[in-house]
């Protein structure tokens, strides 16, 4: 049983400096995302477009999916279907044993994440390394990444130093990002030459062509994808757009959205293997895809483009960390995602929201975020996994609120203490925990039943 969100969320809050720094690092990629979306007079159009298109894939979904695969075989690529994590990565074993690789380098795939992939590797005997610089950086570390876009987000250039330091020999104490990143550089360029076999995710799989289209920032997915003999693309099935006249809409709003730039500095289309000494192949994974496609309230989620845009204007996940959720995804959509597969392992993620409704507001798909958020409060409600301080104080509130003179009573209570109360009461840790890091607003002079009163008579 993992610990809950608010456990993990106080750890993180604990050391203000740095969730002060890490809250602000994440609105400044919101704000640039902000300026990107203003400057385009068609954003909320291309949002529409998108959702709709996205809407047609997951009505479709079999069709468009065997559409996919018929043309990917044509191009030479060797398909194969997963139900589940763990057959994903039997078969990305089986491929690796097929050709009696023992090295591989992965370009950032937050499905591989999501399976476990390097773990399973890793206990099989298999060198994995991870190529992206944010992801080597976390790998380095034993950590998962807390963010999908920008995976070591948490991590201050410091500590970049410190761990560059121990494993890559840099000079002690050193933490200029361009010293770092070059340092970086020649380590993985080495990886890069040696490789067996390279592993990426897919941003977009296009049914009419069978090809697919991966976004870097660095170009490792393309060393990775081209130096090696063999290429494994691995996919959920929800990765899909019925046409390749579809892309600019989503390549227009992927990286605007996810870093504020206008297009990633890499989108990298593959059609086939390279050459007649190579192999492409591609996993189509499930893990739970279909089951979510099933219901009408959480079936949007699966438009997901993993953009981050959510985490990154998020008061919550700003100010919580992604590792606070123990989830692959976090922030707002993995809070969605993650109950999905197991409830009850899950049950604090809904409420690690303020329901402010700024996720939906930014989110390039338009899914209705905050609203499948409040539905799955609901759910876990009925399903009887609501904490119990949750339950008793929600029915305090039911309770107060149907009775307007308690509610009047309990009202009168809490301006006064806002108004005579010593701080240090106020803000008691113990007393009030929800006050760590947050001020109350002075208390008004009048109530709205007064004010509303005056104002009819």
């Amino acid at each position: 049983m993992i610990a809950k969100h608010p456990v993990e969320a106080a750890k993180f809050v604990a050391n203000q400096e740095r969730a002060h720094w890490h809250d602000s690092a994440l609105w400044f990629v919101r704000e640039k995302r902000d300026r990107m979306a203003q400057s385009v007079p068609e954003w909320e159009q291309l949002r529409q477009t998108a959702t709709e298109i996205k809407q047609y894939v997951l009505t479709h979904l079999d069709q468009v999916l065997l559409q996919f695969v018929e043309n990917a075989e044509k191009r030479g690529v060797q398909v194969h279907w997963a139900k589940d994590a763990a057959e994903h990565n039997r078969i990305v074993q089986s491929i690796l044993e097929k050709h009696n690789a023992k090295k591989v380098v992965k370009s950032k795939s937050m499905l591989t994440e999501e399976c476990n992939l390097n773990p399973f590797l890793e206990r099989e005997g298999y060198e994995v390394i991870d190529t992206d610089l944010g992801e080597r950086i976390v790998q380095l570390r034993k950590e998962h990444p807390s963010h999908i876009v920008l995976p070591a987000i948490h991590i201050k250039k410091e500590e970049v130093g410190e761990c560059f330091h121990e494993h890559l020999g840099t000079e002690a104490g050193a933490s200029d990002p361009q010293y770092l990143t070059e340092a970086a550089r020649q380590h993985l360029r080495e990886m890069f030459m040696t490789a067996d076999v390279g592993i990426t995710g897919v941003n977009f799989a296009i049914a009419d062509t069978g090809g697919f289209v991966v976004c870097t920032n660095e170009g490792n997915a393309d060393l990775g994808a081209s130096l090696p003999p063999v290429h494994i693309a691995c996919m959920g099935i929800e990765k899909l757009i019925p046409r390749a006249a579809d892309l600019s809409v989503f390549l227009r709003l992927l990286a605007r959205s996810a870093t504020g730039q206008p297009i990633t500095t890499y989108s990298s289309h593959f059609h086939g293997p390279r050459d007649e000494n190579s192999e492409l192949h591609i996993i189509l994974v499930d893990n739970g895809r279909s089951n979510l496609l099933g219901t009408e309230e959480f079936q949007n989620s699966l438009k997901c483009i993993r953009c981050g845009a959510c985490m990154n204007t998020c008061p919550v996940y700003r100010r919580s960390g992604g590792h606070s959720y123990h989830s692959t995804v976090p922030g707002p959509i993995g809070s969605i995602l993650a109950p999905s597969r197991d409830p009850k392992k899950y049950n604090s993620l809904p409420h690690a929201c303020s329901l402010c409704g700024s996720c939906t507001e930014v989110c390039p798909v338009k899914i209705d975020l905050h609203h499948q958020l409040y539905t799955w409060r609901n759910k876990l409600a009925l399903k009887g996994l609501l904490a119990k301080d949750k339950h008793w104080g929600m029915w305090f509130t039911s309770f107060m609120m149907q009775r307007p003179k308690l509610y009047s009573l309990v009202g009168s209570i809490g301006r006064w203490k806002l108004r005579h109360l010593p701080r240090f009461l106020l803000y008691n840790k113990t007393l009030n925990p929800w006050g760590r890091q947050r001020e109350l607003p002075p208390a008004p002079k009048k109530t709205f039943k007064s004010e509303f009163k005056n104002r009819k008579k």
